[in-house]
C-alpha cells in the first residue's frame, strides 16, 4: 500500500501540467454541484479574505528542497504539481502549531485564538486519514473503552495517572517506561481495539492520529475538549453528537460511559453523525480538488494568480 503511494507520486511528477489542468477540470465539472461545500471547506481552511504579500522568506515550487520527512514533501508538492513552478509559499512540516507572521502552510493549528495565518493543507494522510471497514455493530462490541499509543506529553501520563487499572479501560503505554513499567501492555491491532464500544483519542504533540479510524468505526470516541485541528476540521466536531467529551480531568470519565452504556441507542446515533461526518474525506478525488482550490485561493491572494 505505502508502495503504490510512492508510485502514484513519482508517476505524478511525471505528468505534464497541461495534462493535470485538464484534470483539474473535469475534477471542477464532477463537483459543479458541490461548489458551494468546496467552498466552504476551502474558506474554513484558509481563512484570510483579503490580498496578503509574503516575504522573502517565501520559497518558489521549483526551488522548494527540503530533506527528510518525505510524506509532507509528496502530499505538498503532489497538489502544488498543478501550478506554475515560479508560485511562492511559506510552509511548516513536522507537529508545529505556532503561529507565523504571515500566512504560511501548517498540517495543524490551535483551534481558538488567531489562527488565520495558518493555512491547513491534507498533510502526512497516509498516516492520519485512515478510514476501517469495521464487522462489528456498536452492541457486538466490549463494555471497555481502550487507549493504546506512545505516553510522553503531560496530558498523557496525567490520563494514564488517573486511569489506568479502571474497570472500564483498557489503556496501554507503546513506548518504553521506566518510571511506571506496568503501563507497558502487549500491542494491540486495530481490528482488537475495534472489539471495544469506546476508543479513547489523546492528542499528542498536536491531533490524536487515531481520531479518523476510530470515527469511521462502530466504536464511539471518547477524548477531552480538542486543542487542535487539522484537514479534517476538528474544530467543526460537536461533543454529544460525533464524540463522547470528557472533563481534561477524567473525572466525568465514568459518569459519561456508563450513561451510554445505559442508553445505547444514543450511542449508536453518535456513531451515525460520524460516519456522516467522515464521508465527504472518503471521496478521493472530491478532497484533491478541495486540496487544489485551497492552494489556488492563497496564490490568488497573494497576487499570484492574475
Amino acid at each position: 500500500m505505502k508502495l503504490f503511494y510512492y508510485f502514484n507520486y513519482l508517476a505524478l511528477k511525471l505528468t505534464p501540467r497541461f495534462l493535470l489542468n485538464m484534470k483539474k477540470r473535469k475534477l471542477e465539472r464532477k463537483f459543479e454541484n458541490s461548489k458551494q461545500y468546496v467552498a466552504h471547506r476551502v474558506a474554513y481552511y484558509l481563512k484570510h479574505k483579503n490580498e496578503f504579500d509574503l516575504s522573502s522568506r517565501a520559497t518558489s515550487i521549483a526551488g522548494f528542497k527540503h530533506r527528510g520527512q518525505s510524506q509532507y514533501v509528496i502530499d505538498l508538492m503532489s497538489v502544488m504539481a498543478y501550478f506554475p513552478s515560479h508560485f511562492r509559499f511559506r510552509y511548516h512540516f513536522g507537529d508545529e502549531t505556532h503561529i507565523e507572521d504571515e500566512p504560511t502552510l501548517f498540517k495543524a493549528r490551535p483551534i481558538d485564538g488567531d489562527n488565520q495565518n495558518s493555512v491547513l493543507m491534507k498533510l502526512v494522510k497516509y498516516r492520519h486519514f485512515r478510514f476501517v471497514e469495521d464487522s462489528l455493530s456498536f452492541g457486538e462490541k466490549q463494555d471497555v473503552a481502550v487507549f493504546r499509543g506512545a505516553v510522553t506529553q503531560p496530558h498523557r501520563i496525567e490520563f494514564m495517572q488517573r486511569m489506568f487499572g479502571h474497570p472500564l479501560v483498557d489503556a496501554g503505554q507503546s513506548n518504553p517506561s521506566s518510571g511506571n513499567p506496568e503501563w507497558q501492555q502487549p500491542f494491540m491491532s486495530v481490528q482488537d481495539q475495534l472489539k471495544n464500544k469506546f476508543i479513547i483519542c489523546l492528542e499528542g504533540n498536536d491531533v490524536a492520529s487515531n481520531l479518523k479510524w476510530a470515527m469511521s468505526s462502530n466504536s464511539v470516541v471518547v477524548t477531552p475538549k480538542m486543542k487542535f485541528e487539522t484537514w479534517f476540521m476538528e474544530g467543526t466536531l460537536q461533543p454529544g453528537v460525533h464524540y463522547i467529551e470528557v472533563a481534561d480531568d477524567w473525572s466525568d470519565f465514568e459518569e459519561k460511559i456508563q450513561y451510554y452504556l445505559d442508553h445505547p441507542e444514543e450511542a449508536e446515533d453518535i456513531v451515525k453523525h460520524a460516519h456522516e461526518y467522515i464521508a465527504p474525506f472518503r471521496d478521493e478525488e472530491l478532497e484533491q480538488l478541495i486540496s487544489i482550490k485551497t492552494l489556488e485561493r492563497y496564490f490568488e491572494l497573494s497576487g499570484q494568480v492574475k
